[in-house]
């Protein structure tokens, strides 16, 4: 499992911020990994003030580390490690395509510092996507320290409709309706294989051929909402997402942004890029002046928060 191979089957990329201890484990736990398979790691530190560059490169020397100056936020790191292992974007403006260098993983997945896996996780999922040519990106059930299930790890796209049944309470009044539940897809049997719109960035296994097609994370995000972007990318060019269930990964979750006001802004911040990106022009226009104004009025909220604290 060294870094210097021909092609290997699997390139891990870990955006890291001020997780070192969390990050040692989830290390640890990837090269405890067991199965016929070959894989690289690449973390990319966004200037953590723990220490978690002076722990990698002392304790896993093996591990390819990019080591920011700054906080670049999540999806300008993880296209960092992409391009690391080969996953260059087109030249040409306007093509959201990469290319693959010939040394280019066969799967990308970003993996979460602060995420455990089983030894048999990675293996297992690896042989779902060979069961599933079809399968652009597949994700595990996700669960939280507790036990109880991360509800983010299998997700319907924010429409307008869910987006407001979700910000007007209904998707917790009724979380087993098939309308008001699909923000976190509260109405389907968390141990059946489903496919869905998207699976959670914390562990998203992506064919090479759909990163190909689609190319890298739109940086114009910080830390939500790209991979939400990304999966909708990917199955508008024809690809399917799977929520697989018979693998279980421990996240403990927002580890590096528990209780920030600043990730609540950015949670909103990109709520309104994802919609006018993808569902803005096809709302009618007493609609859409009441999505962003909920919006805008959400983010103020954050933003008067953060800036009391």
């Amino acid at each position: 499992m060294g870094y210097d191979m021909s092609r290997p089957d699997l390139g891990i990329i870990i955006a890291s911020y001020n997780t070192r201890d969390l990050l040692r484990t989830c290390l640890r736990s990837v090269y405890g990994s067991k199965g016929d398979f070959t894989l690289e790691v690449c973390v990319v530190d966004n200037a953590s003030p723990d220490d978690s560059a002076e722990m990698i490169a002392t304790e896993f020397p093996q591990v390819h580390l990019i080591a920011n100056e700054k906080n670049v936020g999540y999806p300008r790191a993880n296209n960092q490690g992409l391009r690391a292992f080969g996953f260059i974007e087109s030249p040409n403006p306007g093509s959201n395509t990469a290319t693959l260098e010939p040394q280019s993983p066969k799967f990308a997945l970003l993996l979460n510092p602060d995420t455990e896996l089983p030894p048999d996780a990675l293996a297992r999922m690896l042989n779902f996507m060979a069961e599933h040519p079809e399968a652009g990106i597949a994700g595990p059930k996700l669960v939280l320290p507790d036990g109880s299930l991360d509800l983010a790890c299998r997700r319907s796209f924010p429409t307008v409709a869910v987006s407001l049944y979700r910000m007007a309470g209904l998707s917790r009044l009724f979380p087993h309706s098939p309308r008001f539940g699909r923000y976190d897809l509260t109405y389907l049997d968390p141990d059946q294989v489903s496919e869905i719109d998207a699976v959670e960035g914390a562990f998203m296994l992506v064919r090479a051929e759909a990163i190909a097609q689609v190319g890298l994370m739109d940086g114009q995000f910080f830390m939500y909402g790209e991979d939400l972007d990304w999966a909708y990318r990917i199955k508008q060019a024809g690809w399917k997402v799977y929520y697989n269930p018979a693998v279980t990964v421990l996240h403990v979750k927002r580890a590096a942004s528990r209780h920030s006001a600043r990730a609540q802004v950015e949670f909103y911040r990109a709520m309104d890029i994802f919609y006018r990106k993808h569902y803005a022009a096809q709302t009618p226009w007493w609609l859409h002046t009441l999505v962003v104004s909920a919006i805008a009025l959400r983010q103020k909220v954050e933003e008067l928060r953060l800036a009391l604290t």
